[in-house]
């Protein structure tokens, strides 16, 4: 299951968004979104979790939950669509 995990901390890492998640069950990867031109967290990210009911449970009880001064959203990430490419930054 893959799960979109929003409103994070930027000082949060790929480890501690496993952390977060590993108590509900088989962390099988998880992913803090970088903005390639900056380095910077772009403050969400998507783990993703062996067991459906293991990510469902996880979804439950960390949407709204407080990390590190910010309320988190959590839910089941959306399959990516193909977007029309944006024209250069100016």
């Amino acid at each position: 299951m893959n799960i979109y995990v929003g409103n994070l901390s930027y000082g949060l890492n790929d480890k501690d968004l496993e952390k977060l998640f590993s108590p509900f069950g088989a962390v099988t990867e998880s992913k803090i979104i970088i903005d390639r031109d900056t380095g910077r967290s772009k403050g969400f990210g998507f783990v993703e979790m062996a067991n459906q009911a293991e990510g469902e449970e996880a979804i439950k009880q960390l949407d709204g939950k407080e990390i590190d001064g910010r309320k988190i959203k959590v839910n089941e990430a959306k399959p990516k669509t193909d977007r029309p490419r944006r024209g250069p930054r100016y």
